[in-house]
């Protein structure tokens, strides 16, 4: 934390109600629903985009629906909106899981970049790219203002609230708040280079069943020509035709160095697995195009912009998402979305381990575990949220996230009007305009 030195020729810019963090699926419908509200709202991202991992990473909103027999919508809103402006374009589709996890909506990402974009800028929100948060000031516990680094020199932003949807809740990190270090208590989920290939003659790949998909890794790992060391990886159709995505590279994710975790927030960890990913994707490109039908004639179209990354700090908030309570289906007084996706643990093993809740049943997401505790200005949204590492792998879907990112935008902008703490809030009021925007909170 840093005291602001004038001396040094810091611009200060005038004051805003809110304050967001992190343009990914949680910190642009935060934006967009506090902008909505009517609060002065910032967004800053540190990419030259909007829209995180759904922009940079991947090309499937998961979470909309519950999985089984029956698909459920199960969020909605923002993410709604999301959806539309995306038909607008025709850039996107429904397809089912490779792994039962429910009906996804694949997108164009590029498409999206726009989508998300138009949807900020019409709430009336600011938008900075190209930015990074360096350090929060605080003042009696509170958080008065931000540090940033821009191409001009370090600018100080201040807000009545904040919002912090950097996925690695850099903010409550740098404002020296409470979170657990994925891999320090648990095994933390392992690390994905995703890329995109060309050229796929799609109607001979999908005649071979994920089985013999499955089997084919297995015999190409056999051989001891390729090195593959996740064995169950997928592919997918995308908007584009002859262009299949995939997310078969396995990374770990954390080390343990005399007695001290690291993980993908430690900027030397973080560079070499993004060297070591892309290495590892064209060990699958080469699988691809010499066991797989319909890949003979594929090339490589493009790497992920950044290394996937499922979990890094989660911060303690004022309630903690338990495994128990996935698994039971819970529902809560204050809850703010809810999440029917299995739990999707991506360990450093060869597979992925997936427990499912009860047949079209879903767990609530609770307003609390987005409040980080002993705090008086700020709210989380997206993965750094309050749960258990086993927890957290169900409910950290893009929907999920845009459904707590609505409700972290409402809240603020409420709380800044209001000039009360987020766990001073009447939850009641906060649903009440939640329902009134579309939002989907109690369970069907």
């Amino acid at each position: 934390m840093s005291v602001i030195n004038y001396a040094k020729g810091i611009e200060v810019k005038d004051p805003y109600d809110v304050i967001v963090v992190g343009a990914g699926s949680a910190g642009s419908t935060a934006a967009i629903a506090a902008a909505r509200m009517g609060a002065k709202t910032l967004l800053i991202e540190r990419l030259p985009f909007l829209g995180g991992i759904s922009t940079a990473v991947l090309d499937t909103f998961y979470g909309y629906y519950t999985p089984g027999k029956q698909a459920t919508k199960i969020v909605g809103g923002i993410a709604d909106d999301v959806v539309k402006e995306l038909n607008v374009y025709n850039a996107c589709f429904e397809r089912p899981n490779t792994f039962g996890a429910g009906t996804g909506i694949t997108y164009h990402p590029e498409y999206l970049k726009v989508v998300w974009e138009a949807l900020v800028a019409k709430a009336g929100c600011h938008i900075l790219l190209n930015a990074w948060v360096q350090d929060v000031v605080k003042e009696d516990g509170r958080i008065t203002g931000l540090i940033v680094s821009t191409k001009i020199g370090q600018v100080y932003y201040t807000a009545k609230q904040f919002i912090d949807t950097t996925g690695d809740a850099d903010i409550v990190y740098l404002a020296g708040f409470d979170y657990e270090l994925a891999g320090e208590l648990e095994p933390a989920q392992t690390l994905t280079t995703t890329f995109k290939m060309v050229n796929v003659d799609a109607a001979k790949r999908k005649a071979v069943s994920k089985e013999a998909f499955h089997q084919l890794m297995e015999q190409a790992a056999e051989s001891g020509k390729y090195d593959l060391p996740r064995k169950e990886g997928s592919d997918h159709i995308t908007p584009v035709d002859g262009m299949m995505a995939t997310i078969m590279t396995r990374l770990k994710s954390y080390q343990v160095t005399d007695g001290k975790t690291i993980n993908a927030t430690d900027p030397e960890f973080l560079s070499r697995a993004e060297m070591k990913g892309r290495l590892q994707a064209l060990e699958y490109i080469r699988f691809l195009k010499d066991y797989v039908p319909g890949y003979e004639k594929a090339a490589l179209s493009t790497f992920g912009i950044q290394i996937g990354i499922r979990e890094t700090r989660r911060v303690y908030g004022e309630y903690r998402l338990t495994e128990e309570d996935v698994l039971l289906a819970k529902q809560f007084d204050d809850q703010i979305g809810l999440c029917g996706a299995p739990m999707e643990d991506h360990h450093d093993g060869e597979d992925t381990k997936w427990k499912y809740l009860p047949e079209g049943k879903t767990v609530g997401i609770p307003y609390r575990t987005l409040i980080p505790r002993n705090t008086r200005n700020i709210l989380v949204a997206g993965r750094c949220f309050s749960a258990s590492h086993v927890a957290h792998s169900s409910v950290r879907s893009m929907a999920q996230c845009m459904a707590m990112g609505e409700a972290a935008g409402v809240a603020s902008a409420l709380c800044a009007e209001k000039n009360i703490s987020p766990v001073a809030l009447d939850t009641r009021l906060l649903k009440q305009y939640l329902l009134q925007q579309g939002a989907i909170i109690k369970a069907p």
